[in-house]
């Protein structure tokens, strides 16, 4: 059994996927427009070029992530994306490629758990902790 992550960006998906290819090295293989769809009830009019579903890999993950209702807003509360790296270069890079555009709320710094650990909202309200922890 596996537990995954499916993110709705309300019509921003493809920006979304987008921007975690550039931030995070990710890979889309597989995406479905909802005008693609075998079901022509599934595709709301005006709908048909935004995304029904897509699987998204980042690093030996998968996300999924959709269009969703395509309002426009999305609400990430009460959950974030860890991001567990091998090195403190590797959390920089990341940290500051997911805050571009975002919001910042723990500067990646070392605790007592990691060499470095930081939390950051990115520009679609998604929030990630970035850490490479002290052990494995």
């Amino acid at each position: 059994m596996r537990v995954l992550a499916y993110l709705d960006f309300n019509g921003r998906c493809e920006e979304a996927l987008e921007f975690y290819k550039k931030a995070l090295g990710a890979k889309v293989p597989f995406m479905m427009r909802f005008g693609e769809s075998p079901d022509p009830n599934s595709c709301a009019p005006g709908s048909e070029n935004k995304i029904m579903h897509s699987s998204m890999q980042i690093g030996d993950s998968e996300v999924f992530a959709s269009d969703g209702r395509c309002t426009g807003s999305s609400t990430f509360s009460g959950i974030s994306l860890t991001l567990s790296v091998k090195s403190d270069d590797e959390a920089d890079r990341y940290f500051k490629a997911l805050s571009e555009g975002g919001q910042p709320f723990m500067p990646l710094t070392q605790t007592f758990f990691a060499s470095k650990f930081g939390v950051a909202t990115d520009k679609f309200g998604v929030t990630w902790m970035v850490i490479n922890p002290t052990e494995r």
